[in-house]
């Protein structure tokens, strides 16, 4: 006698979760509601996307909700960005939402709502093993360059896209998706056991080729529909125009690395480390500025000061950190303890290469060196990277490209 499981598929009124729902609900373990999140939403684009979710659920024959999570969106991932901005940091929206609503609010409201698994369109995969085997080995193989995938000496089956079940004896693991260019793993690391076990990424496995061609053949109204870009509540909407809406437009002083003024700025919340800065303010002209000198970065704010510090050429020096300290960090089924230090691979942007690096309990340095921001972790990487800026995520990983967790960079 087959269990019946009742799965909530947030469909987001893409391809993916659209794929998603479809896999799911051929699958005949499986009774799929689709759902629909009404989230904060500048320009109303999202009215279109709740009505391609609603074809895509009638489609596949299956009920649909539309749940109302607009002031809680606002309120956790917009207010949590615009004040991340106000203080000179750059937060990530999307790891945000997934932490507070997507697996946070809405998982919370489909268990109440006699849910067994919450499924979402992410490319990521999910494997679960027995508890009494290691969840995790820190320590990579020599050759960073290559990540394998998950195996059966690993936990004992296949990686398990579309969950395992939900087992008080089992640890579940994140890895990298099939797709390593879809890959959405970074933006997962605050994910817990607690809300993994109830957890199901039906694609996965999949590549976004894949995903495409199984829609097609299907039928599924969402086939052709192309990927949103950048971040889903602002719709077309220019992203510091947004910010203006909040923070105040102030002219400030942009300096070069030797702390001579160069030109002027609308305002150093409006920027981010990293970020090139080419302005029509600047006391030389911009052509002058483009024929006879490389581009400028910005490699520094002083929130308080309103300035902003520039740096000639995308490799300068300026640019590089050798280490940063993290906060808020989770760590998905295996805690660090006070005198480890472990190799790990580590990314600090969507889709940057993983870099080799140490993460290490900060009470662990050398003596000789101080605790600084009341950070609790630090990494150390093995060679310099740049375009490094507070407010960020870093997510680690091991050789096998499982995602160990993350934090916050400060």
């Amino acid at each position: 006698m087959i269990l019946i499981k009742r799965v909530f598929v947030m469909m987001s009124g893409g391809v993916d979760s659209s794929v998603a729902a479809f896999l799911l609900a051929k699958n005949k373990k499986y009774e799929v509601v689709g759902c629909f999140i009404k989230g904060y939403n500048v320009d109303g684009c999202r009215e279109a996307d709740a009505e391609d979710a609603r074809r895509v659920a009638g489609f596949l024959k299956i009920p649909f909700y539309a749940i109302d999570l607009e002031k809680e969106y606002k309120k956790l991932v917009v207010d949590y960005m615009i004040n991340g901005y106000k203080k000179g940091i750059t937060p990530n929206p999307d790891v945000m939402c997934n932490k507070e609503i997507k697996f946070g609010l809405f998982l919370e409201r489909a268990l109440k709502m006699g849910a067994d698994y919450i499924a979402t369109g992410h490319y990521v995969r999910l494997i679960k093993r027995k508890k009494f085997i290691p969840s995790t080995r820190f320590a990579p193989s020599s050759d960073s360059s290559r990540l394998s995938s998950p195996t059966d000496s690993d936990c004992g089956r296949r990686p398990c896209s579309v969950g395992c079940g939900v087992s008080e004896n089992k640890i579940f693991s994140l890895y990298q998706a099939k797709d390593k260019n879809k890959d959405q793993s970074y933006f997962l690391w605050t994910l817990t056991q607690k809300q993994l076990k109830h957890c199901l990424f039906p694609i996965g496995d999949y590549l976004k080729s894949e995903v495409r061609e199984i829609a097609r053949k299907a039928g599924l109204p969402t086939a052709e529909k192309k990927d949103s870009q950048g971040i889903c509540f602002l719709g077309m909407v220019k992203f510091k125009d947004f910010l203006k809406q909040y923070l105040p437009v102030k002219k400030g002083d942009v300096l070069g690395v030797d702390n001579k003024k160069i030109g002027e700025h609308d305002g150093a919340w409006f920027y981010t480390i990293g970020q090139r800065h080419i302005g029509s303010n600047f006391q030389f002209p911009i052509s002058n500025l483009l024929k006879n000198r490389k581009p400028l970065y910005v490699v520094e704010k002083d929130i308080k000061k309103n300035i902003l510090t520039v740096a000639e050429g995308e490799n300068n020096p300026a640019l590089y950190k050798n280490e940063i300290y993290l906060q808020n960090v989770n760590f998905i089924n295996q805690q660090l303890t006070t005198d480890d230090q472990q190799l790990v691979y580590v990314r600090v942007r969507y889709r940057q290469p993983l870099i080799k690096a140490r993460i290490m309990n900060n009470e662990s340095r050398i003596k000789d060196r101080p605790i600084i921001h009341n950070s609790k972790f630090i990494i150390q990487f093995e060679a310099p990277i740049k375009f490094v800026a507070p407010g960020q995520s870093a997510a680690f990983y091991n050789s096998k490209g499982e995602m160990l967790g993350g934090g916050i960079i400060i």
